[in-house]
């Protein structure tokens, strides 16, 4: 058992890790204060630090998960997560896990196997803040000895609802399945947030380095949501 501190616990993502790391000793924060979840705004670094005090790690989930005006992206998701870093840092906690996402790479094909450092290439202000936090991540890990680890989130839903999810959907048990093994990961990675989907277009090399091993896969669901499109050739889809 491990004491975590979660930021955007009341999030959708927030939500299914709160239902899936209860044997964890968990300190669950937000923005808007809910009932079990504390008000935590990550952007204030002193209240940041406050709440890092005597946790083993930080995943961090605080932010905006869409697209926003890029003032308010580089306020929330890069401040926010600069702070988070720092706190974690003054308070000796020796671990952080970030959520980044795939449209930190957004603009590449989905070519089978795509590494999981593929080198940051977003598609719109949302994935470059993505693609910020990952090397204020990697910066924190090669000035100070922080291990990060950032999770390049696919489709993150209860179950696939579009044809693209066929390729890029992440379970929530396969969510906390990933998250469980970035807790004992050591050093920076970049890991792929996706499950073992016959249709996978992604590399299963960053998973398997930390002992993430999916169980999920979108397959059961194909006949449901149809196959996809042909022109859709992109990581992040045509998302803007």
């Amino acid at each position: 058992m491990a004491v975590l501190l979660i930021t955007g616990a009341g999030g959708a993502v927030g939500g299914m890790l709160r239902d899936r790391l209860g044997h964890h000793d968990l300190r669950l924060t937000d923005l808007h204060p809910a009932d079990g979840i504390t008000a935590l705004d990550v952007t204030d670094g002193d209240a940041v630090t406050e709440a890092c005090r005597g946790v083993d790690a930080v995943v961090h989930l605080g932010g905006f998960a869409e697209e926003e005006t890029f003032d308010d992206l580089l306020q929330v998701n890069v401040r926010g997560t600069e702070r988070v870093l720092a706190a974690a840092r003054r308070a000796g906690v020796p671990r952080v896990v970030l959520a980044s996402s795939n449209h930190a790479v957004g603009r590449h094909p989905h070519t089978d196997g795509l590494a999981d450092d593929v080198a940051p290439w977003p598609d719109s202000y949302y994935g470059w803040s993505k693609a910020a936090i990952e090397s204020l991540g990697r910066l924190c890990h090669d000035r100070y000895g922080l291990h990060v680890i950032c999770l390049r989130i696919g489709a993150c839903k209860p179950h696939p609802v579009q044809p693209r999810d066929l390729s890029v959907w992440l379970s929530p048990d396969d969510l906390a399945r990933l998250v469980e093994a970035a807790l004992t990961a050591t050093g920076f990675h970049l890991v792929w947030g996706v499950s073992a989907n016959t249709r996978r277009w992604w590399s299963v090399a960053g998973g398997t380095a930390i002992g993430y091993h999916p169980r999920d896969d979108a397959e059961a669901w194909a006949a449901t949501v149809g196959e996809p499109d042909a022109t859709d050739c992109f990581v992040g889809g045509d998302w803007r």
